[in-house]
């Protein structure tokens, strides 16, 4: 599929999705917003593709919605009809259920840009980036269920901080408080991105599924029970499968193990 806003490559087993729209900071249109499910879908979807790592072109990552969108919203508000484009999936439950993704993020990483990648499971940060939870500077609340993720990520506290207060961030209190895995210099993010993408890529792709649904499911869990009892239907299902058949052979034959 042909992107106007996005563009995708592949480097090796690492599916890289990039936000083409520099000239603007990358702000997010319902166009582009459109092309980043597809887009990513694209690369969750093809079979030699293990890992997924999105970033953004130019100096910022994302710098949140585009302002067409807030005057559309208000068009809306008095009355006018709006037409919005139609998604054929729920992005955060996609990408929840998707391949590992790591995001690097190489610079501003604002609203509607961080909202995007907090279900996402890896983010790594230049030492350029920065974050804000802006919404209620523009007299909106968050959205793409941040108000959830976002106290899982980072705690309750650090949560609220950010989201009432609309504050911007920097990489460092961005790892400090946990919203990013760590922080690197600007030059090293894309090496770092696509090393980290890679391990995850190594690993046979049903136990990843397997894992990802794991820890959704049991964070919230309060029933100890329950988390166990996942685990455990979990546990039965890959004992002795395709995957883990591999591995053991790989481990007798003294190589790594090949799984895609």
């Amino acid at each position: 599929m042909d992107y106007e806003f996005i563009e995708i490559e592949r480097d090796g087993d690492v599916g890289i999705l990039r936000l083409n729209r520099p000239e603007r900071m990358n702000a997010m249109t319902n166009e582009m917003s459109a092309e980043y499910s597809e887009a990513f879908a694209e690369l969750n979807e093809d079979s030699a593709i293990g890992a997924i790592l999105i970033t953004g072109k130019g100096r910022a990552f994302c710098a949140g919605v585009d302002i067409s969108r807030f005057e559309d919203s208000i068009r809306e508000r008095d009355g006018e009809k709006i037409e919005r484009p139609k998604f054929r999936f729920n992005w955060v439950e996609y990408a929840r259920a998707a391949k590992p993704s790591v995001v690097a993020v190489n610079g501003a990483c604002i609203g509607a840009g961080l909202t995007r990648v907090l279900p996402c499971d890896v983010r790594i940060a230049s030492e350029r980036a920065t974050f804000s939870m802006r919404f209620v500077r523009v007299g909106i609340v968050p959205e793409l269920a941040s108000t959830h993720l976002l106290p899982q990520i980072v705690g309750l506290q650090a949560a609220s901080d950010l989201a009432l207060s609309g504050r911007t961030i920097d990489a460092h209190e961005a790892e400090r408080i946990g919203l990013v895995l760590r922080t690197v210099s600007h030059d090293d993010l894309m090496p770092a991105a696509v090393a980290l993408a890679r391990d995850y890529a190594q690993i046979g792709p049903e136990c990843l599924r397997e894992t990802k649904a794991l820890l959704h499911a049991n964070t919230v869990e309060p029933d100890i029970r329950r988390v166990m009892q996942r685990e455990g239907e979990a546990l039965a299902r890959r004992r002795g499968s395709a995957e883990q058949r591999e591995a053991v052979t790989a481990f007798r034959e003294k190589r790594e193990p090949r799984f895609r």
